[in-house]
């Protein structure tokens, strides 16, 4: 029997990409972006999909709820797991250019080597300013909320935002740390955003006294009478307690 490959860093990081973007139901052999990135790194499309499942059993917010399934995470994937909680903002950037080198080698060599290097969690001057790591941080969001607005429902991804609880401008550290951002609809993202609404430590909606006084029929049916509205669960990542307490102290208009 041949031995088993080693899996290596570029490998771990295009799994660990995968696994923040895929919602934990669809970590899956006959998945078509686990097929297609398997076949890039030259894996089985199962031997990805089991690795997935193993970074999986080492996601508290997962085990919590016996989803775990396998439990045979290596060494390095707990390794990389440490390194991913410890500087979200360099491994975001890692493992955002790991997914675009496997899919396009040749093209993200050469936009590497014509671009300047500006640091993970910066913002990168192109045709427009690109946030680099927003895209991942982007869809792990997403994904921790089933691709459905947390407040509303709302499942087309065209009209959901990774709302920052933190501002992006306030903390570099937490830029690109998923529990530092909520699946929102663009209306209560701006609201959000202005400090018109917060959430409290149990995740209700609570509305600032700003758009409470306002005299619209549709404030008060889109805001106000959803007071106390509670926010779904994410599968993982679930909204920093410190972050939130954060926005309603320096954001939120009392």
């Amino acid at each position: 029997m041949a031995a088993r490959r080693p899996w290596t860093r570029s490998e771990l990081l295009v799994a660990f990409a995968l696994y923040l973007k895929l919602p934990f139901g669809q970590l899956h052999h006959r998945h078509p972006e686990i097929a297609a990135q398997a076949a890039r790194i030259d894996r089985t499309p199962g031997a990805l999909a089991m690795k997935l499942v193993n970074i999986a059993s080492l996601d508290d917010s997962i085990t919590r709820t016996g989803r775990s399934g396998l439990r045979n995470a290596s060494n390095a994937d707990r390794e990389m797991w440490a390194e991913m909680q410890s500087d979200w903002p360099a491994f975001t950037a890692a493992a955002e250019a790991a997914l675009q080198e496997a899919v396009a080698p040749a093209e993200a060599a050469t936009e590497a080597a014509a671009e300047p290097d500006l640091g993970e969690g910066r913002d990168e001057p192109t045709t427009a300013t690109r946030r680099r790591g927003q895209a991942l941080f982007r869809q792990t969001v997403l994904s921790a909320y089933r691709n459905q607005c947390a407040l509303t429902g709302l499942a087309d991804q065209r009209l959901l935002i990774a709302s920052h609880i933190i501002p992006w401008a306030q903390d570099p550290e937490m830029r690109l740390n998923p529990r530092n951002g909520i699946a929102l609809n663009p209306l209560h993202d701006k609201a959000f955003d202005q400090g018109l609404i917060t959430f409290d430590d149990d995740l209700r909606l609570q509305i600032s006294p700003a758009l409470r006084t306002a005299d619209s029929d549709f404030v008060h049916l889109t805001f106000t009478r959803q007071t106390g509205t509670q926010l779904a669960i994410p599968e993982k990542f679930a909204p920093d307690p410190e972050a939130l307490a954060y926005h309603r102290a320096r954001i939120f208009i009392r």
